[in-house]
């Protein structure tokens, strides 16, 4: 599958990446990339993930041909 990351999580992760680990939903993928990076668990515990341009729960079944967006929170003024 196919992430894409916004903001400061690119200063961790490549801003599109592939995953091939057996990942069956948002929240395994979440798992898998704080095990990879444990210095991002506070930034990807406030994101939301996105499939297809619409966010999904964390429970959402991921496909391996999905391309997955992590947003994080955004601030402004």
């Amino acid at each position: 599958m196919k992430v894409q990351v916004f903001a400061v999580l690119k200063d961790h992760f490549d801003k599109e990446f592939e995953v091939h680990a057996n990942i069956s939903n948002a929240q395994e993928l979440k798992n898998f990339l704080i095990q990879s990076r444990p210095e991002t668990k506070n930034i990807l515990n406030n994101c939301r993930f996105a499939v297809d341009d619409e966010f999904v729960e964390m429970n959402f079944k991921l496909k391996i041909d999905d391309t997955i967006a992590i947003i994080p929170p955004s601030s402004g003024g």
